[in-house]
C-alpha cells in the first residue's frame, strides 16, 4: 500500500496549483508534468550539477529542473535555469558565466507557452 504524500510547505502548494492552473489554461503541458513532478516526494526529486546542464542544454533554450542545482563543474554557456532550489556556489557560478538562475515561478510567468524550456531531472 502506498502512503499519499502531503505536501505542508504553502509555497509549493502554490506553486503547483498556479502550474496546473497555467497548463489547463494555456493547454501548455509542460506546466502539468513540473506539477506533478514537484508533488512527489521530495526524496524523488532530482539533483542536477551544472556540468550535466552544461552537455545537455542547448544555447536558445531554458532549462527548468524540479528539484536543486548544485555547483559541481563548470557552466560553459549563457543560458537561463529555473529550479526549486540552488545551491549558493551555483548560483555563483551561474552568475559568472553570464546566465540566470530564475524560479519555476518566474520562467512560468514570463514563459506562459513553455517554448523553448528543457526538463533536465
Amino acid at each position: 500500500m502506498t502512503r499519499k504524500i502531503n505536501k505542508t510547505n504553502p509555497i509549493l502548494l502554490n506553486l503547483i496549483h498556479n502550474l496546473k492552473k497555467q497548463s489547463n489554461e494555456k493547454d501548455v503541458g509542460i506546466w502539468k508534468d513540473i506539477a506533478l513532478r514537484l508533488e512527489k516526494s521530495s526524496k524523488n526529486w532530482p539533483v542536477v550539477n551544472l556540468d550535466r546542464i552544461s552537455k545537455n542544454i542547448q544555447d536558445k533554450e531554458t532549462a527548468i529542473i524540479p528539484g536543486k542545482v548544485l555547483s559541481t563543474g563548470n557552466l560553459t554557456k549563457k543560458v537561463t535555469i529555473a529550479a526549486w532550489s540552488f545551491s549558493d556556489k551555483s548560483y555563483e557560478k551561474i552568475q559568472k558565466a553570464g546566465g540566470k538562475s530564475i524560479s519555476i515561478d518566474d520562467l512560468m510567468k514570463n514563459n506562459p507557452k513553455g517554448e523553448n524550456i528543457r526538463i533536465l531531472g
